[in-house]
């Protein structure tokens, strides 16, 4: 069972994601709140796997209420689900831990799918929001290019993560194990100097390591 808490401003929002939410047999919200001052002591007491956040609400902003999720509780995941998809937003959360970014026009079954892959330890990211780091990156120069320090295997292992693929299926794709998968994922996180699936891959983009998925060209 996967325990959600729901960070949302507006009350009618949070009753339908958590119908929807509810529905699945994985799934149970065991709470939800605005993002008032006592937000952490009702994390702390319904220990959540993952928190569902906004990012624009009028009691405080999702990218504070992240940076002190992550401060205060490291392991609970976070999933922003919001309206905006402005970069700065995107990278400020990427860069303070979040696990997901999602936009609210996203089908539930997106949202689902979201919450699982997370749960799962992996990243799970908008596509637009890939295009908009895409579209950004042609805009300035090419920075120094760290896929010579990769071997040819992590080369391949960079390349389907940025294609989504999770470390099961990039496992059965290469015919190895998914120890081995880790293994690699590791490496290339560590050379790269980055900490998060979400981050390889806005790494492996703006630096072009890797050739671009066709479905976010």
């Amino acid at each position: 069972m996967i325990h959600v808490y729901l960070v949302d401003d507006h009350a009618v929002l949070r009753d339908g994601l958590k119908n929807v939410l509810e529905a699945e047999a994985t799934i149970r919200v065991v709470g939800e709140s605005s993002a008032e001052e006592n937000l952490i002591d009702r994390l702390k007491e319904t220990k959540p796997d993952i928190v569902i956040l906004d990012i624009n609400m009028p009691e405080r902003n999702g990218i504070e209420v992240l940076k002190e999720i992550k401060e205060v509780l490291p392991s609970v995941k976070v999933m922003i689900l919001t309206m905006f998809s402005q970069e700065d937003y995107f990278y400020q959360a990427i860069e303070l831990g979040a696990e997901g970014y999602l936009l609210k026009d996203a089908p539930t079954s997106r949202v689902i799918e979201a919450i699982l892959v997370i749960n799962r330890g992996e990243s799970y990211i908008h596509s637009i929001m890939t295009k908009k780091l895409i579209d950004l990156h042609q805009q300035k120069k090419k920075s120094p290019n760290k896929s010579e320090e990769l071997s040819e295997r992590e080369k391949e292992v960079l390349q389907l993560l940025v294609e989504g693929l999770s470390n099961k299926e990039i496992a059965n794709k290469l015919f190895i194990s998914d120890k081995t998968v880790k293994i690699h994922v590791s490496k290339i996180y560590k050379k790269l100097k980055v900490k998060s699936r979400s981050q390889v891959i806005i790494y492996a983009v703006q630096h072009k390591l890797v050739s671009l998925p066709p479905s976010i060209e």
